[in-house]
């Protein structure tokens, strides 16, 4: 494990001085790139290499009695915590989470009491303050037993607040959390931001299959290929966005009022709604639907796609634990999957006995 992290980061302005050498110096306020990065992370571009150097950071100007802010070396997770903090002076240890933010990481078990830790020694934090202490995300906890830290490294792990806006009244109030600051919302807003990533996700699988489904549609259809293509084969790509718009889109604005506990159950509605308005259309497109079977199948398709990409949802959500997502993997896959098999299967038998 290496020490102090490089200075010549993009987003570095400087260094400090300290009894462990130059430390990275940065600042609360973002810069153009800072920006274009979080919004290319947001749409899932890079996203897994948007990451800072594990290691110490000075935030400002601090000295030895400043305070110690963990966070995840994701350089969003970094980016919020340091834009939260304007006109403070902190140091800022960003732990090795393989870029992954400080919730999932820390389930993950790379935000963790060794990974601190080690952190924590490899940085000779304890030469460069003279206080005893670390402040982490409250999101952390799963992953980090605050006694085996100070037992380990002589550091006391202090829980601050969920959200990295709350620390300058967090730490003026002598390190105390509000109720306030206890309690994570997860707003039509915040589930809006959340949607890109997963939708991208959605979409490059759909850039594959689509074009499977449109030769298929070309070979098996009632007339010749291009004819085919046409009708049943864009017909069957749009079946296919249509499911995505209802699992990815749809289900994470709308999660709160939709009826069940279940995600996969949540995106039925949906589903529901979204395959009955296409099939609707489908049906009074100048008589050339595939029948009854391309109505079913499709029908069968899009719910379980969009319960799938629903249920996906869950590892964004604060509505679940990773208890009750294993709980529902092992009984809504099986009937994702045979639904969405028996539902192709149908399709195609629609193109073949027509």
């Amino acid at each position: 494990m290496t020490g102090l992290p490089g200075l010549d980061q993009p987003f570095v302005i400087g260094s400090v001085e300290t009894p462990q050498g130059k430390v990275p110096q940065v600042s609360s306020d973002w810069t153009s790139a800072d920006y274009l990065g979080t919004f290319k992370a947001r749409w899932g571009i890079g996203r897994m290499h948007y990451t800072v150097d594990p290691g110490l950071y000075a935030l400002g100007r601090p000295d030895e009695k400043s305070p110690v802010l963990v966070t995840a070396n994701y350089k969003m997770s970094f980016d919020r915590l340091r834009k939260a903090l304007p006109g403070r002076n902190a140091w800022i240890l960003a732990l090795d989470t393989k870029g992954i933010n400080v919730w999932c990481a820390a389930g993950k078990g790379t935000f963790g009491t060794d990974e601190l830790v080690a952190r924590i020694t490899s940085n000779g934090l304890e030469r460069i303050v003279s206080h005893r202490e670390v402040v982490l995300p409250q999101l952390s906890a799963p992953g980090v037993a605050a006694h085996q830290v100070r037992k380990l490294s002589g550091f006391k792990a202090i829980f601050g607040p969920i959200q990295a806006e709350d620390l300058p009244a967090f730490m003026d109030n002598g390190m105390k959390a509000t109720a306030e600051m206890r309690s994570k919302s997860f707003t039509t807003w915040e589930r809006f931001v959340l949607i890109p990533v997963e939708l991208v996700e959605a979409l490059k699988a759909a850039l594959m299959i689509a074009p499977v489904l449109l030769i298929l549609s070309g070979l098996l259809g009632p007339a010749g290929f291009w004819p085919n293509v046409l009708n049943q084969g864009l017909f069957a790509v749009q079946a296919l966005l249509t499911a995505i718009l209802a699992g990815a889109v749809l289900t994470p604005l709308l999660l709160p009022w939709l009826p069940g506990r279940a995600f996969s159950l949540k995106s039925l509605t949906p589903g529901l709604v979204c395959a009955l308005w296409l099939l609707f259309l489908r049906s009074g497109d100048g008589g050339k639907t595939g029948g009854l079977l391309e109505m079913i199948g499709w029908g069968l398709v899009i719910l379980s796609v969009s319960a799938y990409l629903g249920m996906n949802f869950t590892g964004a959500s604060t509505y679940t634990s990773l208890s009750g997502v294993k709980k529902e993997m092992r009984w809504s896959l099986p009937l994702q999957i045979g639904s969405g098999v028996v539902g192709l299967v149908l399709w195609v038998c629609s193109m073949v006995l027509t």
